[in-house]
């Protein structure tokens, strides 16, 4: 309406312009004037699109202020969720990141001490990107921290995961997870991998110095009947698990060749007697440096040592 008052003004101005030289018409000026009253309309159209231009302007910086606000906010609730610090005196050392491709990620990272002493530690990565995906990520994790307490084995506790999600969510909405428990005394790792990327176990027996855990079943929210079996190894002292998510293995694959599988356990099987620190950096720096880009999709990244024994203060 404001805009249509705008044009009337200016047409009417103009007008007017026309009106008080109508004498110069009958001198055959006719010519000159209606330039002066095209000139005159072109210029009010030209105005008036500028003030359009610039009012547009002005909501969007207002639109994008609040949507920064909102992503800031989610930003910040979400980095609320990762663990602050690692649990000490456990038998296992940790370290971890997470590297969002749109500001926020759908990946979930998580380490905590059950009150029976047993270590939980967890990876997963839910479908999609953005906002969408971050709330989907806060209701697995908050999931799963319900359900750790229950006293439930891996292979339950997944399976209730799993029915929780499809319950709630949308049937196309998933995740994949990966789940372990941690027995110090023991020094058993029970697990399960609902279709996760799978985990390199380096420094173990085998005739390779790698094996990959990946028994237990499909992703979760997929199918509430789903059924997950979990699988056991022992850790001797200086073995290495890595978790990752396929932010990590896929990079690079908008360009040419994703990073891949192989290239990772390659890479850990070089670097694997270095400080965890080191490691990490290590495979950031080469999975960036061979997409060339930013991250296409979350990175994550939880490598566990396990440490020497120790005798438990009586």
């Amino acid at each position: 309406m404001r805009d249509k008052i705008y044009l009337a003004s200016f047409l009417l101005g103009a007008g007017a312009l026309l009106y008080l030289g109508r004498g110069l018409l009958a001198q055959y000026a006719l010519f000159t004037w209606g330039l002066t009253f095209a000139g005159t309309t072109a210029v009010g159209v030209l105005g008036m699109a500028l003030y359009q231009v610039q009012d547009q302007l002005r909501a969007s910086r207002r639109e994008l202020a609040r949507k920064e606000a909102e992503l800031n906010f989610a930003r910040e609730v979400q980095r609320a969720l990762f663990p602050r610090q690692f649990p000490l005196d456990s038998g296992l050392e940790f370290t971890a990141i997470c590297v969002p491709a749109a500001g926020i990620s759908g990946d979930y990272y998580d380490v905590l001490e059950r009150s029976d002493g047993r270590l939980v530690f967890a990876v997963a990565d839910v479908s999609g990107k953005g906002l969408s995906a971050a709330i989907l990520m806060s209701n697995v994790h908050a999931g799963l921290r319900i359900l750790v307490e229950g006293g439930h084995s891996p292979a339950e506790l997944c399976a209730q995961l799993n029915r929780h999600l499809c319950r709630f969510t949308e049937s196309q909405r998933f995740a994949t997870l990966f789940y372990g428990e941690w027995d110090r005394d023991q020094r058993r790792l029970t697990y399960v991998n609902a279709g996760h990327t799978t985990p390199i176990l380096a420094g173990c027996s085998s005739s390779d110095g790698c094996r990959r855990l990946d028994c237990g079943g499909v992703p979760i929210g997929l199918f509430p009947d789903s059924r997950f079996c979990a699988g056991t190894v022992t850790l001797d002292p200086g073995d290495l698990v890595v978790l990752y998510s396929d932010g990590i293995t896929e990079a690079g694959v908008m360009e040419a060749e994703p990073f891949g599988e192989s290239r990772l356990q390659s890479l850990i099987a070089v670097h694997r007697q270095k400080p965890l620190r080191e490691i990490q950096q290590v495979v950031l720096d080469t999975v960036r440096k061979w997409s060339g880009r930013e991250p296409e999709d979350d990175m994550t990244l939880l490598l566990i040592r396990a440490s020497p024994a120790a005798q438990r203060a009586l």
